[in-house]
């Protein structure tokens, strides 16, 4: 069953989504210093967050499709961990919290598939290796005449 957003006023809605990849200090200097073998990190963490963005209602089962209007990825990198942050802006009848979340959840689990090969322990597991903190920071609706 899906929620009927027929009757629902068009607005400008926003929403940013954050969370944090845990990792050894070891593999956070291989990053920094790009030498991991499959790329770019953040590259391709910010590619993977937007096509998750845009796919969201494919994954979600109940998420209507939405034009999104601007996706921006940003990440802060700690001596152990990786705080990512995705914001999405539509002009829309419901909003892109959801496509916010995919974005950061996304973007984690990329990280974590460059990186697995460092985080490793000798049995092959991830003892130390975690992703945490994922939440909605802000969530803006607004008539459109208040649109930035």
């Amino acid at each position: 069953m899906s929620v009927d957003i027929t009757g629902k006023e068009v607005v400008y809605r926003e929403a940013i989504a954050e969370g944090r990849i845990i990792l050894k200090p070891t593999t956070i200097e291989i990053i920094k210093r790009g030498l991991i073998e499959k790329g770019d990190v953040f590259e391709s963490a910010k590619v993977s967050a937007f096509y998750a963005v845009k796919n969201t209602p494919y994954v979600l089962a109940y998420c209507h499709p939405i034009k999104i209007t601007h996706i921006s990825f940003e990440y802060e990198i700690s001596d152990n961990s990786i705080l990512v942050r995705v914001l999405v802006k539509a002009i829309e009848r419901t909003g892109v919290e959801m496509e916010a979340l995919m974005g950061v959840l996304t973007a984690l689990a990329t990280i974590w598939d460059m990186v697995k090969k460092y985080e490793k322990d000798e049995s092959g597991n991830y003892p130390s290796t975690k992703i945490t903190d994922v939440r909605i920071v802000r969530k803006v609706k607004r008539c459109l005449n208040n649109v930035p």
